[in-house]
């Protein structure tokens, strides 16, 4: 009995209080309205992801159910060869037209298994997609909640395009800006700065604070140990492409979900997190990569700043791993995620596992966070302990495949560092 009313109060407590949810979205069919686009050469794509409402209307039947979720795709083909979709590219388990509709007309009669197959395949995309040509149609897809990753691979005679795009599933409540920071800036032009020198980016970045701090700015958290150089084109299809997932909003239905969650054991990949603050704000966007209860996941909080890196976005961060819930006085609900006080561990294990994204260009680490040893931990703002080397990762996108061996490395990076202690050594 004990174990149940703790996981309740875990659940509930994760995210502190729950907000007044919003309105919920209307339904609509109107899907290509909000579809998003992309260029390359002589071919255009876009692709929507249908709502659970939606889908029923379009398909007639609820696919939900089924946990299939359509994406509407168009191409246009300007170039001077034909070209044909990779279905496998957004699901490598995506539903035949046959086969989905085979599992909604059982039980009815030849006439209607007909008609139900022949609306499926109508709908279906169509290849190939001819010079000259405007292509669209459905793919389905395994169901994502929260957001999916639309991967559009093309391929024509000794040619082939890839389009990586983001998109929030239809009636999930992103929390805090998520669903607006990638569609304005919130700095003024005047505050920008793109740096092109890799010295005075990685200057700049030391100078930046070394920790997270409560809202009004009086008490310092976790260590600001994360740099992201990238956005919705190359950074965060890289993370989603490695099961990285962003967080609801603190609202009834997130919590509900938590409390379910923590009482069954279970998941809950887009459980919300607690407010931490730079720049005098939450965090813009927050992602986890969950392990098998919800008390047990990696996550990080970002927050957009106003440099910028070759004209790409920079994200300042805070990354470590939670290992469990402890009670505390310094939470209104009295309990928190338990912090593993080895955050480089956290730090190290994100780069590894952006390095098989196929999207990290380039790598390194700068000072700023200040070591604090194992001798002498420091404390988040939960009091939980944590010790570090000092330094920041960061991780810079690129849409273009990257393999492991065309990683590059900044030149001020420990490995260089490590070699040219090496050849002092021997010297």
């Amino acid at each position: 009995m004990n174990r149940i009313v703790t996981r309740v109060f875990a659940a509930v407590v994760i995210a502190g209080c729950a907000a007044p949810p919003p309105p919920p979205p209307s339904a609509t069919l109107d899907y290509k309205s909000r579809a998003l686009s992309r260029t390359d050469g002589g071919l255009r794509v876009s692709a929507a992801v249908l709502s659970n409402e939606e889908s029923a209307e379009v398909y007639r039947v609820p696919l939900a159910r089924l946990q299939i979720q359509p994406v509407w795709i168009e191409v246009t083909n300007n170039d001077d060869r034909g070209y044909y979709l990779m279905s496998s590219g957004l699901d490598p388990g995506f539903f035949p037209a046959s086969e989905a509709a085979e599992a909604f007309s059982q039980g009815g009669s030849p006439d209607e298994k007909a008609s139900v197959d022949q609306r499926f395949r109508q709908l279906a995309f169509r290849n190939p997609v001819r010079p000259g040509q405007t292509v669209s149609g459905f793919v389905l897809t395994n169901a994502s909640e929260g957001a999916k990753l639309v991967q559009l691979d093309l391929v024509a005679s000794g040619r082939a395009k890839a389009f990586s795009i983001l998109m929030v599933v239809p009636g999930f409540r992103a929390d805090y800006h998520t669903s607006e920071v990638f569609r304005r800036e919130i700095y003024p032009p005047e505050e920008i700065v793109d740096y092109t020198d890799d010295e005075a980016f990685r200057a700049a970045l030391e100078a930046l604070p070394c920790c997270v701090t409560n809202k009004d700015g009086s008490k310092n958290g976790d260590p600001l140990n994360l740099v992201v150089v990238g956005g919705i084109d190359d950074a965060f299809p890289a993370f989603v492409r490695r099961s990285w997932r962003p967080t609801e909003q603190k609202w009834s239905g997130a919590i509900t979900k938590m409390i379910t969650s923590a009482l069954k054991g279970e998941p809950y990949v887009n459980a919300p997190v607690s407010d931490l603050y730079l720049f005098g704000r939450a965090q813009d966007l927050a992602l986890q990569k969950a392990r098998d209860n919800i008390h047990q996941r990696n996550h990080l909080r970002l927050w957009l700043s106003p440099m910028r890196y070759h004209g790409k976005s920079v994200w300042v961060g805070q990354i470590s791993r939670d290992i469990g819930v402890r009670l505390t006085i310094h939470s209104p609900t009295l309990t928190t995620h338990k912090v593993d006080p080895d955050v480089d561990e956290a730090r190290t294990a994100l780069a590894e596992d952006m390095a098989y994204s196929q999207s990290l260009n380039k790598i390194g680490q700068v000072k700023g966070v200040g070591a604090a040893p194992r001798s002498a931990p420091r404390e988040n703002l939960t009091t939980d302990p944590y010790f570090t080397d000092g330094y920041r990762q960061i991780l810079v996108f690129d849409r273009k495949p990257t393999s492991l061996s065309a990683i590059e490395f900044f030149p001020w990076s420990a490995i260089y560092q490590t070699d040219a202690a090496r050849q002092g050594a021997k010297q």
